[in-house]
């Protein structure tokens, strides 16, 4: 079945904010975390560095809707150079005022609220926030008051 995913790249912070984000949504990871010494060495690239050993190649965390959060650690050891954006963001649409009140609420705990959650225009309960990770986010739910 299609369905999409939000991906996310961390310099080297990928096993908090994905901690982080379990017990928000209170969900499991879908597969085992994949580690960089888990993978098979690459002919002609150079050996791992031992600090980048125990980093998260790739994880997969359902959140809500059948939406999964996707990551992996790309520290500059590896070539990568990592912009925190703000070109992302996360649209969540819970089925409840409650659900809603409690997600926005841990996720932005540590982070910065741009609108509070309030009744719209367009008929939804809105707010936005970034995370204390740097990660967008909005919410929008249609259950009435």
């Amino acid at each position: 079945m299609a369905r999409t995913s939000t991906y996310l790249n961390f310099p080297r912070a990928t096993e908090e904010v994905f901690s982080f984000y379990k017990s928000v949504f209170q969900t499991e990871y879908s597969c085992d975390i994949l580690r960089f010494k888990d993978a098979p060495p690459v002919d002609g690239a150079p050996p791992l560095a031992e600090e980048d050993k125990d980093l998260i190649m790739h994880v997969t965390l359902p959140i809500t809707g059948g939406h999964y959060l996707m990551g992996t650690d790309a520290p500059e050891s590896m070539g990568f150079n990592i912009n925190m954006g703000n070109n992302v963001y996360i649209n969540l649409q819970p089925d409840t005022r409650v659900e809603t009140k409690r997600l926005f609420d841990a996720l932005a705990e540590g982070g910065q609220v741009s609108m509070e959650l309030q009744d719209m225009f367009w008929g939804d309960y809105y707010g936005s926030l970034t995370d204390k990770y740097g990660i967008q986010w909005m919410f929008n739910c249609a259950e009435k008051a």
